[in-house]
Formats: structure tokens, sequence, C-alpha cells
């Protein structure tokens, strides 16, 4: 059992926080702008896929690093921690998992034609999948494609579809047979991953309280024409492909989370030291020191679960209970750390100049997203404890 980072993995911290560094071009003044007007961070971007960093978890053979889950999350949580948060880690989030039904399930015409583009940033995906009507309950989403000629003509609404304003191509899942004619609910929904053709798509900004650099969106089809090439692996059976995309999500989101509890944590302990109050540093006070003990103890905890999750799922093995273990946990733990970093520099924490408020904010995205901390509870109990289902 060995914790320690292998030298290719220290590079890549390494490497993240040298592009990121916070007196950089892409540093905390980066973040702060993009925070206060908005607007997809393109040089961030463009940075990370000139370097190569998309394809980090794609196989080698379209252009990728052919690395797994654990290398990503490191990668995604360095890009949180050097200050760039979720703002940052939410820019590239689909574009370093969000194929993964693809490489696994789709055909190698499929791979050569959808990988290569993006590992290179010439595409900007969204995910579409949670609906207004729906939320999590996704087996009754209403979204439609239907038959047409060689294709499908598709149909319907989603909500909270992150990056739709400056997306491309879109991997959407849809009910391609009606939820009365199916045996099972699992069955009769359908993965694509089609073009984001504007003329059929109108994508409405949700005006929100953090992470404005990157756009959330209700989206709404109409008659949106999508080739059967489009579809990934077997028509009904895209509930299934999705769910092998879950647990490396929840991996990635609790690494993020992670990465800006530590970015916060971070600037408390240096304000702690700096601050005098009283003709003393407020940080030897214990009444400032405890809480930020417990803030390191509890990312530190959060961060051994996500990567027992990651080596699980690099391995093969189940790893469902550890990857929404790592998300609850490491979103717990962020939001924490982000709380008593404000605490922690009192008034000053107000002030977005010391970013702590804007941390803050972006700490509740991990709690809520992609899958709520009650519903991961609910899983814990009826799949590890072996209560019965509650919902």
């Amino acid at each position: 059992m060995n914790f320690s980072l292998t030298p290719e993995q220290q590079a890549t911290r390494d490497a993240m926080f040298k592009l990121l560094r916070a007196d950089g071009p892409l540093g905390d003044g980066y973040w702060l702008e993009r925070d206060r007007k908005g607007g997809f961070p393109v040089e961030f971007f463009d940075a990370i896929a000139r370097d190569g960093w998309l394809g980090i978890a794609m196989p080698q053979s379209y252009g990728g690093a052919g690395l797994g889950v654990t290398d990503a999350a490191l990668l995604m949580q360095a890009i949180a921690e050097s200050g760039a948060g979720m703002a940052g880690a939410s820019a590239i989030h689909l574009n370093i998992f969000g194929l993964n039904p693809v490489v696994v399930f789709g055909t190698d015409a499929q791979r050569s034609r959808w990988l290569p583009p993006m590992i290179r940033g010439e595409v900007k995906a969204c995910f579409a999948v949670t609906e207004p009507n729906t939320g999590l309950n996704t087996l009754k989403l209403q979204t439609r494609a239907q038959r047409s000629g060689s294709g499908y003509v598709l149909s319907g609404q989603k909500i909270w579809t992150s990056t739709a304003q400056v997306a491309t191509k879109m991997l959407i899942l849809a009910r391609t047979t009606p939820l009365e004619e199916v045996s099972r609910a699992t069955d009769g929904l359908s993965l694509f991953y089609t073009d984001f053709d504007r003329r059929y798509i109108e994508a409405r900004e949700i005006d929100k309280m953090g992470r404005k650099a990157v756009d959330s969106n209700q989206i709404f089809i109409d008659g949106l024409p999508v080739p059967a090439a489009d579809r990934i692996g077997d028509e009904g059976k895209g509930f299934a492909y999705m769910l092998h995309g879950f647990n490396p999500e929840r991996i990635l989101i609790a690494a993020e989370a992670i990465g800006l509890g530590r970015a916060a944590l971070g600037r408390a302990t240096r304000y702690a030291n700096e601050r005098n109050v009283f003709n003393r540093p407020i940080g030897q006070n214990q009444a400032i020191q405890h809480p930020l003990a417990q803030r390191w103890m509890e990312l530190e905890a959060a961060n051994l679960m996500m990567l027992k999750a990651a080596t699980l799922y690099d391995c093969g093995e189940a790893c469902g209970a550890e990857a929404n273990a790592a998300k609850y946990l490491a979103g717990e733990a962020g939001y924490r750390a982000c709380e008593t970093a404000v605490m922690t520099h009192g008034g000053m924490g107000y002030a977005k100049e010391f970013h702590v408020e804007r941390y803050l904010r972006e700490s509740l995205i991990p709690r809520i997203a992609p899958v709520s901390p009650e519903l991961i509870l609910c899983y814990v109990a009826e799949r590890v404890l072996g209560l019965p289902k509650s919902y």
C-alpha cells in the first residue's frame, strides 16, 4: 500500500501550478476577472489543449496519453487547487471524462471521428441529461429521439447544461422508445454525441451564484436531425452506457472539491500567519488554529477515499460505493474548508480581492452536482448496508 504520487503524477501537479501560478497570466487576476465579467476562459482552455492535457485519459491510438482516471483526477485537483477553482475545472471537465462512453462503447469509426478533435481542443462539448421536470429521476426524462429515415429527430428540454453557450458538440440522453412500451424502465433510452446545431437548439443562460466563467443553461431542442451514426452503442441501451461514466465523474468532481478546499485552506493559513491583532498573529489563537487543522484532516481523509475509488476504477474493479463516498466526503470537506477560510479572514473574507468568497460560492457546486448528498446516502444505505430502498 503506497500513498505516494509517482514522479509522473507529481510532474503533472507541478506543470499545472506553473501554468496557473498566482502571478501569471492565468493566475489569480485572470480568474477574478472571469468571475466578475463572465465569459468562457478561452485562454485557459487553449493552454490546456496546447499542452495535451485534454487527452490525459484518452487512448494513445487516438492521440491521448492513455493514462487512467487517477491521473485525470490529480490533474483536475491541481487545477482547482491552483486557485482556478471550479471555474477552471469545469471549463474542461467534460472534455476529460465525457467521452468515456465513446471510448468504451463506440465503434472504431466513431472514436476516430470524435476523439482526436476533442483531444486537440478543437471541440467544446456539453452534456445534456437533466431535465426541468424530472431532475435526478433520469428514467422519467421526456426528451424524445424519434426515428426518421436513416436517423432521428430529437426534441425536448434540458437544464443545467454547462458550456452550451460555446459548445459545438453535445452528449445527450434521449428516449427512443416510450416508457410505457418498455419492459424495464432502464430500457428505451439512447445516448447520442452530435452537433450542437443552433438552428434547432436555443440555449438560455441561467444567471447563477458562482462560476460565472462557465455558463449553465436551459436548452430547448426543436426537431434536431441526428444521424444514426451519432448514436453510441445499441438503441435503447443508453442509460447503461451513461451509468458507466458515473463513477469516473464522481471521482473527478471529488478531486476538484478537494483541490478547491486546499486552495481555500492555503489562503486562510497564510492570512492567519500574516494578520496581526493585539500584537500577535491571529494564527496563534487556538480558535483560529483548530478549525484550520480540522479542515486539513477532513480534506486529507476525503482525498484518500478519492484515490481509493480511482485506483479501483483503473484496476477494473467495482467502485460504486467508494466513488459515491468520495464525492460526498470531498463535497462536504471542500465546502467546510472554504467556509472556514472566509471566517478566518473576517471582514476581508467578504472582499473579492481575497478570493475566498469566490471559493465559497463555487464550493456549493460539488456538494449539489452531479448527484445530491442525500441520494449518495441512500445509495450507501441500500447498496452497502443492505437497508431497504427509501425512494
